[in-house]
């Protein structure tokens, strides 16, 4: 019997609180068989301020956020009008939404996470069905509940050659090993969420666009080897991060150019610091996330891996949507009452399903 397909729209905003990616696929939960619209709505800049200052102070991520929340799912929302309305597709062949939301606090160790987004309110403006909540049941059975992507990463290299690594380099940066049987997954360090924040709070730029401010800087060894010296690096898979979770001080004082270049090396400093944590040596590794643009960034996990680092478009993935898409596909499988998680991902228990939908019946 063939398993039914499903057209499932996937939304995430990542940790550098840009906007909300928006993305369809086709997809049985086990295999994608197509690819449709995908965009980017961008948050408004007082959303965006408030959700940056919210991030920075795990008191208030843990107060109720009501204001904050609807302006969240309202983003949502007109993320998927915006997709639907550019792609020309039909609002009622949408089979499910998969909602992530906004993480603002990510404590595993405390089995806690937090991503703002209501899946009711969601599901009742749209009229369809959706799936939010998906990191709740990993983290409360004691997973890092990150990161959530190994297993649509391992549907979409099918028929790639292992062993592969898939880097995803958002404002974190987390790795997917595939092996010939097996996956494992976590978070490597920073990615963009530390450059992100140097070049704004020095030159107002929301990012270092393909590395410029970097390139012409240099690396500073000193502040370097402060950055690195981190317990992180050497615990053992699986681990996961919040996007403050280290600190910025090693660079303060140092210029706007040499700081950008060092934060940058670091991120491909701590990449190369994952391997010993690896089942083997990936002989490729495929990049996804804002990351892959930089080709200062890029350059430099060159130098440090010393295998083919190429951008996921290379093998015809969309590196701009994959996340999103992501999403979509754990819909499909948390409707389907098949695992989001397993203990070489987020180190849970055991193959852990959840998500939980709200069903545009019981929305209405």
């Amino acid at each position: 019997m063939t398993a039914r397909r499903f057209r499932a729209l996937g939304l995430i905003s990542g940790t550098s609180m840009d906007g909300i990616d928006a993305a369809i696929i086709d997809t049985d939960g086990s295999r994608v068989f197509g690819f449709h619209g995908a965009l980017t709505h961008p948050y408004p800049d007082a959303v965006r301020t408030e959700l940056l200052a919210v991030a920075r102070d795990p008191a208030k991520a843990e107060l109720p956020l009501a204001e904050l929340e609807a302006a969240v799912t309202k983003a949502n929302a007109e993320a998927v009008n915006a997709l639907l309305a550019a792609s020309g597709i039909a609002l009622h062949t949408i089979d499910v939404v998969g909602m992530h939301g906004q993480t603002i606090l990510h404590r595993p160790e405390r089995r806690f996470t937090r991503q703002l987004g209501q899946g009711d309110v969601l599901s009742r403006m749209l009229g369809r069905d959706v799936v939010a909540g998906f990191r709740l049941a990993d983290v409360a059975a004691g997973g890092q509940g990150a990161p959530f992507a190994p297993l649509y990463h391992a549907a979409l290299a099918a028929d790639l050659g292992r062993p592969l690594a898939v880097l995803n380099l958002g404002g974190v940066g987390n790795v997917t090993y595939l092996g010939t049987d097996l996956i494992t997954a976590f978070d490597t360090g920073p990615a963009s969420a530390m450059i992100d924040d140097w070049v704004g709070k020095h030159l107002g730029l929301a990012y270092d666009a393909d590395g410029a401010t970097a390139a012409k800087g240099n690396v500073n060894d000193a502040a370097l080897a402060k950055l690195m010296d981190n317990p992180y690096f050497a615990a053992p898979a699986p681990k996961s991060l919040d996007r403050n979770d280290f600190p910025i001080t090693p660079v303060e004082g140092l210029g706007v150019e040499d700081g950008a270049a060092t934060l940058t090396c670091f991120t491909a400093k701590s990449v190369a610091a994952s391997l010993p944590h690896l089942p083997g040596a990936p002989t490729r590794w495929l990049v996804t996330g804002g990351g892959r643009l930089n080709s200062t960034m890029m350059r430099m996990l060159r130098e440090e891996l010393g295998v083919p680092v190429d951008p996921v478009e290379a093998v015809g993935w969309r590196g701009d949507s994959l996340e999103a898409e992501c999403f979509g596909f754990l819909a499909v499988r948390s409707l389907l009452g098949q695992p989001l998680s397993v203990p070489t991902t987020t180190g849970v228990p055991q193959p852990m399903t959840g998500g939980v939908l709200f069903r545009a019946k019981d929305a209405a």
